[in-house]
Protein backbone atom coordinates (compact mmCIF):
# COMPACT_ATOMS: atom_id res chain seq x y z
CA UNK A 1 0.00 0.00 0.00
CA UNK A 2 2.49 2.69 0.96
CA UNK A 3 4.06 1.60 -2.64
CA UNK A 4 1.07 2.39 -4.36
CA UNK A 5 0.17 5.84 -2.75
CA UNK A 6 3.45 6.97 -3.32
CA UNK A 7 3.29 5.90 -7.26
CA UNK A 8 0.01 7.74 -7.27
CA UNK A 9 1.47 10.74 -5.58
CA UNK A 10 4.26 10.84 -8.13
CA UNK A 11 2.04 10.45 -10.75
CA UNK A 12 -0.04 13.01 -9.50
CA UNK A 13 2.55 15.30 -9.50
CA UNK A 14 3.71 14.50 -12.91
CA UNK A 15 0.31 15.63 -14.41
CA UNK A 16 0.61 18.68 -12.64
CA UNK A 17 3.62 19.73 -14.62
CA UNK A 18 2.16 18.11 -17.86
CA UNK A 19 0.60 21.84 -19.30
CA UNK A 20 4.37 23.23 -18.90
CA UNK A 21 6.11 19.91 -20.34
CA UNK A 22 3.91 19.20 -23.20
CA UNK A 23 4.83 22.33 -25.01
CA UNK A 24 6.72 25.03 -25.25
CA UNK A 25 6.08 27.68 -22.24
CA UNK A 26 4.92 30.91 -24.03
CA UNK A 27 6.57 33.85 -22.04
CA UNK A 28 6.30 37.56 -23.41
CA UNK A 29 8.49 40.80 -22.12
CA UNK A 30 9.20 44.16 -23.52
CA UNK A 31 13.10 44.58 -24.34
CA UNK A 32 13.95 46.26 -21.30
CA UNK A 33 17.85 46.36 -21.38
CA UNK A 34 19.96 45.19 -20.09
CA UNK A 35 17.86 43.28 -17.98
CA UNK A 36 16.11 41.55 -21.39
CA UNK A 37 16.77 42.56 -25.03
CA UNK A 38 17.39 41.74 -28.54
CA UNK A 39 21.06 42.26 -30.15
CA UNK A 40 21.58 41.07 -33.90
CA UNK A 41 18.50 38.64 -33.34
CA UNK A 42 19.69 37.03 -30.24
CA UNK A 43 18.22 37.61 -27.01
CA UNK A 44 19.69 38.86 -23.84
CA UNK A 45 19.88 40.18 -20.78
CA UNK A 46 20.58 39.57 -17.41
CA UNK A 47 17.04 38.33 -16.48
CA UNK A 48 16.92 36.44 -19.52
CA UNK A 49 20.04 34.55 -19.41
CA UNK A 50 18.79 33.74 -15.89
CA UNK A 51 15.81 32.53 -16.39
CA UNK A 52 16.39 30.85 -19.76
CA UNK A 53 18.70 28.88 -18.01
CA UNK A 54 16.73 27.71 -15.05
CA UNK A 55 14.19 26.79 -17.58
CA UNK A 56 16.81 24.70 -18.97
CA UNK A 57 17.85 22.70 -15.75
CA UNK A 58 14.21 22.22 -15.48
CA UNK A 59 13.61 20.41 -18.91
CA UNK A 60 11.35 22.94 -19.93
CA UNK A 61 10.96 24.61 -23.36
CA UNK A 62 10.73 28.16 -24.06
CA UNK A 63 9.06 30.12 -26.87
CA UNK A 64 9.94 33.78 -26.00
CA UNK A 65 8.24 37.17 -28.07
CA UNK A 66 9.00 40.58 -27.09
CA UNK A 67 6.57 43.37 -27.66
CA UNK A 68 5.61 46.23 -25.99
CA UNK A 69 4.67 46.05 -22.50
CA UNK A 70 0.72 46.73 -22.44
CA UNK A 71 0.75 44.17 -25.25
CA UNK A 72 2.35 41.66 -23.08
CA UNK A 73 -0.30 42.37 -20.57
CA UNK A 74 -3.08 41.30 -22.87
CA UNK A 75 -1.71 38.84 -23.99
CA UNK A 76 -1.72 37.64 -21.12
CA UNK A 77 -4.74 38.33 -19.97
CA UNK A 78 -6.32 36.69 -23.19
CA UNK A 79 -5.03 33.85 -22.32
CA UNK A 80 -2.36 34.10 -25.32
CA UNK A 81 0.50 33.87 -23.07
CA UNK A 82 1.75 31.59 -20.39
CA UNK A 83 4.25 33.57 -18.37
CA UNK A 84 5.42 37.20 -18.58
CA UNK A 85 8.67 38.12 -16.93
CA UNK A 86 10.36 41.34 -15.67
CA UNK A 87 7.00 41.78 -13.95
CA UNK A 88 6.20 43.59 -10.94
CA UNK A 89 4.32 41.78 -7.72
CA UNK A 90 1.56 44.15 -7.15
CA UNK A 91 -1.91 42.96 -4.96
CA UNK A 92 -3.90 44.11 -8.24
CA UNK A 93 -1.90 41.05 -10.11
CA UNK A 94 -2.62 38.59 -7.39
CA UNK A 95 -5.97 37.27 -8.66
CA UNK A 96 -4.36 36.51 -12.32
CA UNK A 97 -0.57 35.71 -11.20
CA UNK A 98 1.30 33.23 -9.72
CA UNK A 99 4.74 34.69 -8.71
CA UNK A 100 7.69 32.32 -7.59
CA UNK A 101 9.43 32.34 -4.07
CA UNK A 102 12.39 34.46 -5.79
CA UNK A 103 12.65 37.57 -7.39
CA UNK A 104 14.68 37.91 -10.40
CA UNK A 105 16.27 41.36 -9.74
CA UNK A 106 15.64 44.92 -7.98
CA UNK A 107 14.60 47.65 -10.17
CA UNK A 108 14.93 51.39 -9.01
CA UNK A 109 12.89 53.96 -10.78
CA UNK A 110 14.32 57.58 -10.88
CA UNK A 111 13.64 60.81 -12.69
CA UNK A 112 16.01 62.15 -15.53
CA UNK A 113 16.17 65.22 -16.31
CA UNK A 114 17.39 67.27 -19.22
CA UNK A 115 20.81 69.40 -18.17
CA UNK A 116 19.57 72.45 -19.87
CA UNK A 117 16.83 72.63 -18.00
CA UNK A 118 17.22 71.33 -14.55
CA UNK A 119 14.27 70.45 -12.25
CA UNK A 120 15.27 70.22 -8.44
CA UNK A 121 13.89 67.74 -6.47
CA UNK A 122 13.26 65.78 -3.42
CA UNK A 123 9.76 64.81 -2.93
CA UNK A 124 6.83 64.51 -5.49
CA UNK A 125 5.61 68.18 -4.46
CA UNK A 126 8.76 69.40 -6.33
CA UNK A 127 6.95 68.02 -9.58
CA UNK A 128 3.51 70.53 -9.68
CA UNK A 129 2.61 71.50 -12.89
CA UNK A 130 5.81 69.43 -15.08
CA UNK A 131 4.90 66.93 -17.45
CA UNK A 132 6.42 63.20 -16.95
CA UNK A 133 7.36 61.33 -19.65
CA UNK A 134 6.01 57.29 -18.73
CA UNK A 135 5.47 54.13 -20.53
CA UNK A 136 2.71 52.78 -20.94
CA UNK A 137 1.09 49.68 -18.42
CA UNK A 138 4.07 50.05 -16.01
CA UNK A 139 3.58 50.92 -11.90
CA UNK A 140 5.86 53.30 -10.61
CA UNK A 141 4.42 52.80 -7.16
CA UNK A 142 1.42 54.12 -5.89
CA UNK A 143 2.30 57.25 -4.55
CA UNK A 144 3.51 58.80 -8.11
CA UNK A 145 0.31 56.84 -10.43
CA UNK A 146 -1.96 58.20 -7.65
CA UNK A 147 -1.01 61.75 -7.79
CA UNK A 148 -2.84 64.72 -9.19
CA UNK A 149 0.29 67.18 -9.02
CA UNK A 150 1.74 66.39 -12.26
CA UNK A 151 0.84 65.13 -16.05
CA UNK A 152 2.03 61.54 -17.00
CA UNK A 153 3.00 61.37 -20.93
CA UNK A 154 3.41 58.18 -22.26
CA UNK A 155 5.63 57.00 -24.72
CA UNK A 156 6.15 54.01 -27.28
CA UNK A 157 9.40 53.42 -26.75
CA UNK A 158 12.31 54.58 -23.68
CA UNK A 159 14.33 56.02 -26.57
CA UNK A 160 10.53 57.85 -27.65
CA UNK A 161 11.18 58.92 -24.35
CA UNK A 162 14.49 60.61 -24.02
CA UNK A 163 14.01 62.07 -27.60
CA UNK A 164 11.06 64.26 -25.96
CA UNK A 165 13.12 64.87 -22.89
CA UNK A 166 16.30 66.82 -25.08
CA UNK A 167 13.61 68.29 -27.56
CA UNK A 168 11.76 70.02 -24.37
CA UNK A 169 8.28 67.92 -25.00
CA UNK A 170 8.57 66.64 -21.29
CA UNK A 171 9.77 67.86 -18.19
CA UNK A 172 11.28 64.64 -17.24
CA UNK A 173 11.42 61.21 -17.55
CA UNK A 174 10.89 58.22 -15.23
CA UNK A 175 12.61 54.48 -15.68
CA UNK A 176 14.50 52.15 -13.73
CA UNK A 177 17.59 53.38 -13.05
CA UNK A 178 19.71 50.87 -15.26
CA UNK A 179 17.71 50.91 -18.09
CA UNK A 180 17.67 54.70 -17.98
CA UNK A 181 21.23 54.64 -18.05
CA UNK A 182 21.95 52.17 -20.89
CA UNK A 183 19.48 54.21 -23.08
CA UNK A 184 21.75 57.21 -22.17
CA UNK A 185 24.83 56.01 -23.50
CA UNK A 186 23.25 53.62 -26.67
CA UNK A 187 22.01 57.14 -27.78
CA UNK A 188 24.69 59.06 -26.71
CA UNK A 189 23.21 61.32 -24.51
CA UNK A 190 25.00 61.00 -21.18
CA UNK A 191 26.31 64.79 -21.23
CA UNK A 192 22.67 66.24 -22.15
CA UNK A 193 20.46 64.38 -19.73
CA UNK A 194 21.50 63.14 -15.83
CA UNK A 195 19.58 61.27 -13.45
CA UNK A 196 18.02 62.80 -10.32
CA UNK A 197 19.57 61.15 -7.08
CA UNK A 198 16.02 60.02 -5.43
CA UNK A 199 14.62 57.20 -6.08
CA UNK A 200 10.67 57.45 -6.89
CA UNK A 201 9.86 53.71 -6.40
CA UNK A 202 12.13 50.68 -5.37
CA UNK A 203 10.71 47.40 -6.21
CA UNK A 204 11.99 43.47 -7.15
CA UNK A 205 11.07 42.03 -10.97
CA UNK A 206 9.78 38.83 -10.73
CA UNK A 207 8.88 35.65 -13.79
CA UNK A 208 4.90 35.18 -13.02
CA UNK A 209 2.36 32.83 -15.25
CA UNK A 210 -1.23 32.40 -15.45
CA UNK A 211 -2.61 31.64 -12.22
CA UNK A 212 -5.43 28.45 -12.76
CA UNK A 213 -3.75 27.26 -15.79
CA UNK A 214 -1.88 24.26 -13.88
CA UNK A 215 1.14 25.72 -13.27
CA UNK A 216 1.30 25.79 -9.94
CA UNK A 217 4.35 23.37 -9.40
CA UNK A 218 5.68 24.29 -12.11
CA UNK A 219 6.20 28.16 -10.22
CA UNK A 220 7.57 26.58 -7.13
CA UNK A 221 10.41 24.52 -9.23
CA UNK A 222 11.29 27.91 -11.20
CA UNK A 223 11.77 29.06 -7.78
CA UNK A 224 13.07 26.75 -6.15
CA UNK A 225 15.64 26.28 -8.50
CA UNK A 226 16.63 30.05 -9.19
CA UNK A 227 17.06 30.35 -5.55
CA UNK A 228 20.15 27.69 -5.76
CA UNK A 229 21.39 29.67 -8.65
CA UNK A 230 21.38 32.27 -6.93
CA UNK A 231 23.93 31.08 -4.79
CA UNK A 232 26.75 29.56 -7.95
CA UNK A 233 29.45 31.37 -8.36
CA UNK A 234 27.85 31.28 -12.43
CA UNK A 235 25.83 33.49 -11.38
CA UNK A 236 27.63 36.32 -9.99
CA UNK A 237 30.21 35.77 -13.24
CA UNK A 238 27.17 36.63 -14.90
CA UNK A 239 26.40 39.65 -12.87
CA UNK A 240 29.94 40.39 -13.65
CA UNK A 241 29.83 40.40 -17.32
CA UNK A 242 26.87 42.64 -17.65
CA UNK A 243 28.51 45.38 -15.56
CA UNK A 244 31.86 45.14 -17.56
CA UNK A 245 29.80 44.98 -20.77
CA UNK A 246 27.33 48.32 -19.23
CA UNK A 247 30.90 49.97 -18.33
CA UNK A 248 32.27 50.25 -21.38
CA UNK A 249 29.46 50.98 -23.35
CA UNK A 250 30.43 54.13 -25.51
CA UNK A 251 28.60 56.85 -27.57
CA UNK A 252 26.79 55.87 -30.35
CA UNK A 253 28.35 57.26 -33.63
CA UNK A 254 24.73 57.90 -34.81
CA UNK A 255 23.55 59.22 -31.50
CA UNK A 256 21.58 62.22 -33.79
CA UNK A 257 20.21 59.49 -36.00
CA UNK A 258 18.81 57.49 -32.96
CA UNK A 259 17.41 60.73 -31.65
CA UNK A 260 15.64 61.87 -34.15
CA UNK A 261 14.58 57.82 -35.22
CA UNK A 262 13.07 58.44 -32.04
CA UNK A 263 11.13 61.10 -31.86
CA UNK A 264 9.33 60.56 -34.94
CA UNK A 265 8.09 57.30 -33.34
CA UNK A 266 6.99 59.11 -30.75
CA UNK A 267 4.86 61.79 -33.17
CA UNK A 268 3.49 58.67 -35.57
CA UNK A 269 2.12 57.08 -32.10
CA UNK A 270 3.56 54.36 -33.08
CA UNK A 271 2.77 50.87 -30.46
Amino acid sequence: MPFIRLLFSLLFLTALSLPAAAEKLRIVTEPWAPYVYVENGIAKGIDYEITALVFQRLGIDVQWQFLPWKRCLAMLAQGQADGILDILHTTARDNELLYPGEPLSDVDYMLFQNNAYPHPFETLDDLAGLTIGTSPGYFYGPSFMNSKLFRQETAPSHEANFGKLVRGRVDLVITDRRVGQHVLREMGLQEQVSQLPVVIFHEKQYLAVRRNAGMDLLIQRFGAELKRFKQEPQYRQLLDRYADSEAHLSKAPDAGGKLDAAVEQQESGAM
